[in-house]
């Protein structure tokens, strides 16, 4: 994928752009999942096979997110553990989003393309139901779903150029 965005990616969006300099072309900086307990933050089976299945989907260790002020109202106190989360940079994010692209979301169930989503400043994000649609998984070790968050970053300095470059990159976004 890193060698598509030099070769292929980097050129069309300097002449769509009509950039004066190569560090203005956006690049993808980094993929985070994320991926929240919910009801089951005090299940250490799940925490446990969710932590499993992320290191599986992302080939390294998830970090333990935890709560920085406590919330009465849903049963949170500070320092407990949320969630897990993993930062994809270099190598790593380039063969995640290949695996993604390109394996993972062909095998969405009713899948008609991803919505346009952006913040505002070229990122996007997409949560996905479950974790089986990845090929690392292996359905008859999940006890029960996982739903993950996906965030690519992008160096863009607007959604319009954020889109241009996640299309280049061959994900399918709805018109």
């Amino acid at each position: 994928m890193r060698i598509l965005y030099e070769n292929n990616i980097k050129p069309s969006l300097i002449e769509e752009f009509s950039y004066q300099n190569v560090h203005q072309v956006p690049r993808l900086e980094k993929i985070v999942l994320n991926a929240s307990f919910g009801r089951k933050m005090g299940d250490q089976s799940f925490s446990e096979s969710a932590e499993f299945a992320l290191s599986r989907i992302s080939g390294q260790k998830p970090v333990v997110t935890h709560a920085r002020k406590s919330n009465a109202g849903f049963k949170i106190r500070e320092g407990m553990a949320l969630g897990l989360k993993v930062t994809l940079r270099g190598k790593r994010m380039y063969d995640f989003l290949r695996r993604f692209v390109y394996i993972a979301m062909p095998r969405m169930r009713d899948f008609r393309g991803m919505k346009t989503r952006f913040d505002g400043k070229g990122n996007y994000s997409l949560g996905i139901k479950e974790q089986q649609i990845f090929p690392e998984i292996n359905y008859d070790q999940v006890k029960e779903t996982l739903g993950l968050q996906i965030v690519l970053v992008t160096s863009a300095s607007t959604d319009v150029e954020g889109l241009a470059l996640l299309k280049k990159f061959g994900i399918p976004f709805r018109e």
